[in-house]
């Protein structure tokens, strides 16, 4: 390994919230396949005409062995399992009230304060970076930092699986370029909402969460579990084999805002077949600029989308037989928390690691985008 730079940017402390309610396969498929049934049984002379096709069933087992998830943590359980809704019921809220994706990241930023050791005067720029924003405006960076009483600025960014890790390179460039010195970003994953739960193929998929990260500059750093910043690298590949279409213009083309295209849907097959080589080569080449192997790194905090897409990019990598230990899953409980994943991974299994330990924190997802930062224990 050759000798690496001394850094000037470090991360210094990360935060997570969870929701108290949890949702597991067997209840998920449970209220799935009772809405399959009643829809086959509704339709049953289209079906049998082929003019409609019949919904199939799912099951636990199914849905372990394609994805790796167990449960996932949701913001608001009731109106998921009801068969008359699938989808969840959320009560409005004043706009002189604290917006719901405000709130979570609120909570997650909090933890990460506390964890670096900063108060709202230290910090001048607020990123919110995530899948889905619950508005177009104002933004919801700019509703946190005001209810976290935060000077200078805030911006909300759209990326996807990979918002977290883009959110983190601006927050970098921020801090190399002098324009702050010390910069939070929250990634508010309220992601529920746009689940389409009549579909067997991705119901399962998605848990909300909220993660928060502190990124300041190493003259500045004071905590006791810290990381420098080696580096940062971004890719992007235009695809729409996952895609999500609701948006503001849906009013003026007649069609129907909540149709199964507006939701997420996704081509699995050939989204493993082309993020999954994707997302490999981008880390090796990253390691690579830095004079680095996949050999040299003892933690990948990959992107929590699916079990199967990380033991992939990890054996192309390092082998199949790399441990467990040193890829960490959190798909079992969370489920896929879109852009959070990796940073949720990031939280909880990186305090055990040694001084000048190398670590990767990678995302790839729509877009398609893949993003990592490439750090190493202070």
């Amino acid at each position: 390994m050759t000798a690496l730079p001394t850094p000037e940017i470090v991360i210094s402390g990360s935060g997570l919230w969870t929701p108290a309610d949890v949702i597991t396969n067997e209840e998920l498929v449970a209220s799935y396949n009772a809405w399959a049934e009643k829809f086959n049984t509704e339709n049953a002379a289209a079906i049998k005409s082929g003019e409609v096709d019949e919904k199939p069933l799912s099951s636990a087992r199914f849905i372990e062995r394609a994805s790796g998830i167990k449960a996932r943590y949701v913001y608001e359980k009731h109106g998921i399992l009801d068969i008359d809704r699938m989808c969840p019921k959320f009560c409005e809220r004043r706009e002189d009230e604290l917006s719901n994706q405000a709130e979570i990241a609120v909570h997650a930023a909090r933890k990460a304060m506390a964890a670096a050791g900063k108060t709202a005067v230290d910090i001048d720029a607020v990123i919110v970076s995530c899948a889905y924003t619950q508005r177009a405006y104002p933004a919801i960076a700019i509703e946190v930092q005001n209810a976290l009483g935060i000077n200078g600025f805030g911006f909300d960014m759209l990326v996807a699986c990979s918002a977290a890790t883009f959110g983190l390179h601006r927050a970098y460039d921020s801090l190399a370029a002098g324009s702050a010195g010390c910069v939070l970003a929250i990634n508010p994953e309220l992601v529920t909402p746009q689940v389409n739960y009549c579909d067997r193929e991705s119901h399962f998929i998605f848990g909300d969460v909220s993660t928060a990260i502190i990124m300041e500059r190493a003259e500045t750093c004071t905590a006791t579990n810290s990381y420098d910043v080696l580096g940062t690298k971004a890719q992007t590949q235009f695809s729409n084999n996952i895609r999500s279409g609701f948006g503001h213009m849906s009013r003026a083309t007649d069609v129907d805002p909540y149709g199964w295209d507006k939701l997420f849907h996704q081509a699995g097959r050939k989204v493993f077949e082309e993020v999954c080589p994707m997302a490999a080569g981008h880390i090796r080449e990253h390691l690579a600029s830095l004079g680095l192997t996949p050999r040299d790194v003892k933690r990948f905090w990959l992107h929590q989308a699916n079990i199967n897409m990380n033991k992939m990019v990890i054996k192309e990598l390092v082998g199949e037989n790399e441990k467990a230990d040193n890829f960490p899953t959190i798909l079992d409980n969370y489920g896929n928390t879109a852009s959070a994943g990796s940073i949720v991974a990031f939280h909880l299994c990186n305090k055990n690691l040694q001084k000048d330990d190398v670590g990767v924190i990678c995302s790839f997802g729509a877009g398609y985008s893949v993003g990592s930062l490439v750090l190493r224990k202070r």
